[in-house]
């Protein structure tokens, strides 16, 4: 075990909110990197379930158009290696977006299989895959890689229906928190 280390923005965003949002789980940070960034157990420590986390900054406020500004809430770009993905031992992976602009967090919180065919149906075999989440003010969320500028305006307006790039499911939804919780 190294004596020192670290966790990163995101780790810390999300440890603090399952620890002020649920008072009945423990919050654990492993002393190595074993592709789980944090483990969230039952008080008996008896159930628990891992997490990977990956923060971005808010790509909203420094490229994006103006007619982006008012309707989304924070983008969020990740660059994410297929092969880390296809062999990741964490149960779930949590994506954070800080939308600096409005000061909000939210939280896009998947199961690592779902994200794998979630993510496989939207970008092919790529190896690297590049993906732009955003969230609207709406409170829903997209995988926007890739598309026409005209579809991105229609998720900006709010008119955008496209199941297989349709995030919002996923957004902020802490159901595997609250069953450890309980």
């Amino acid at each position: 075990m190294k004596p020192l280390f670290t966790i990163h923005g995101g780790e810390y965003l999300v440890g603090s909110y399952i620890e002020q949002h649920f008072k009945r789980v423990n919050v654990w940070v492993p002393s190595r990197d074993t592709g789980i960034d944090l483990l969230v157990s039952n008080r008996q420590n008896t159930r628990a379930i891992s997490l990977q986390v990956k923060f971005a900054k808010d790509w909203l406020v420094t490229h994006m158009k103006p007619e982006f500004q008012e309707p989304l809430r924070a983008c969020g770009w990740w660059t994410i290696n297929r092969d880390k993905l296809r062999t990741s031992s964490a149960d779930f992976w949590v994506f954070v977006l800080v939308g600096f602009a409005k000061r909000t967090t939210d939280y896009v919180i998947l199961p690592t299989k779902g994200l794998r065919r979630r993510l496989h149906s939207i970008h092919g075999s790529q190896r690297m895959i590049q993906s732009y989440l955003w969230v609207t003010n709406h409170r829903r969320c997209w995988e926007t890689r890739g598309l026409r500028r005209a579809d991105q305006l229609h998720i900006a307006n709010g008119n955008y229906r496209h199941i297989g790039r349709d995030f919002t499911e996923w957004l902020n939804r802490w159901t595997p928190i609250a069953r450890l919780n309980a």
